[in-house]
């Protein structure tokens, strides 16, 4: 197990900053077995939602868009959900959840998706997030400014048997929304400031909402940063808070168990990114799962190292605002583990 952070983590991301290779950073934050190794704030250019909020100064009490990061966390509510029998198991027929569109129900093509192909996107309906967000054709964005968000995704075409293909989708986490609203009957934010957020201690967030009034499972959540670092410790130690329990191990590790390649060398979980990384200190690459977001939104984990890294960031809409999260993972916080 290890032990510390080398005393230069601070200075080699300063370092990274001053060069010019880190950019648009708002917010690093380090935990390490629980307690915070490093946490450093910055100000630049931010925006809510697609909002402009101008520059801003961030601090540990700062919310900020988690944009794709909120999937991963809408995974640990059907978690939650499913642990109190509210919602149906992941291998259940997902078109039986939407019984009010028979006619979408009578496509045979369509019989074999399960909610968890939704839970893992291999749901095999045809979906568009490679166009900017800036461009109403997304089809995020197009399901956000549609009358019947649910029908809008269920009624897309067959591209792929379910299963057999990663297709990067909002969509499918809308529907795994949906059915946690309508299993609890309650909101998602709702059921979150119960079930998770309040145990966790987490009192101020914000959950963006489409023009149906609907909060967004698939991008709307703001989190305070050390907040989010909550949520990655609660996972790192497979569901439990303070000796309470959140939510069940079982789920923690399906969740993060390789379902399907993602086509760049990655795999997905339940939500959540899963990859390898070299980690020098533990001699040899690790496992690590994340969730990822638009801009630079960062959620990093490493089970085996104890290490749950938060990075906050301001290049939304972006096609290289993974370089600087990533450099901060690999080149900064696994590059200075010490044994």
């Amino acid at each position: 197990m290890l032990q510390s952070f080398s005393p230069d983590l601070p200075r080699k991301l300063a370092a990274g900053i001053e060069s010019g290779l880190l950019r648009h950073l708002h917010a690093v934050l380090v935990g390490h077995n629980g307690e915070l190794a490093l946490e450093t704030y910055y100000t630049g250019r931010d925006e809510n939602w697609g909002k402009p909020l101008g520059n801003v100064a961030f601090d540990a009490q700062t919310l900020h868009d988690l944009r794709s990061v909120t999937k991963s966390v809408v995974s640990l509510l059907y978690g939650i959900a499913l642990d109190r029998s509210l919602v149906p198991p992941p291998e259940a027929s997902l078109l039986a959840q939407f019984p009010d569109y028979p006619d979408l129900q009578a496509d045979t093509s369509k019989a074999g998706i399960t909610i968890e192909h939704a839970l893992t996107m291999s749901m095999g309906l045809l979906w568009d997030e490679n166009r900017p967000y800036t461009d109403p054709l997304n089809s995020e964005i197009a399901m956000e400014n549609v009358p019947d968000r649910y029908r809008f995704i269920l009624e897309q075409p067959v591209v792929a048997e379910p299963g057999t293909r990663w297709i990067y989708s909002g969509g499918s986490v809308a529907l795994i929304g949906a059915l946690i609203a309508r299993g609890t009957g309650q909101s998602l934010p709702d059921f979150a400031r119960e079930t998770l957020f309040g145990p966790l201690g987490i009192e101020q967030f914000e959950w963006n909402r489409g023009p149906d009034g609907v909060a967004s499972a698939a991008s709307g959540l703001r989190l305070c940063p050390r907040d989010l670092l909550r949520i990655g410790n609660m996972v790192l130690k497979g569901g439990e808070h303070e000796g309470r329990r959140i939510v069940s191990q079982g789920w923690i590790e399906a969740s993060l168990k390789p379902a399907i390649e993602t086509g760049d060398g990655l795999h997905y979980g339940r939500l959540w990114f899963l990859g390898e990384a070299p980690t020098p200190a533990l001699s040899g690459e690790r496992n690590w799962a994340a969730g990822f977001g638009n801009g630079g939104q960062r959620l990093w984990l490493m089970p085996d190292a104890g290490v749950a890294v938060v990075i906050y960031s301001g290049h939304y809409n972006e096609w290289d605002a993974w370089v600087t999260p990533n450099r901060v993972w690999r080149e900064i916080v696994l590059a200075n583990l010490v044994a």
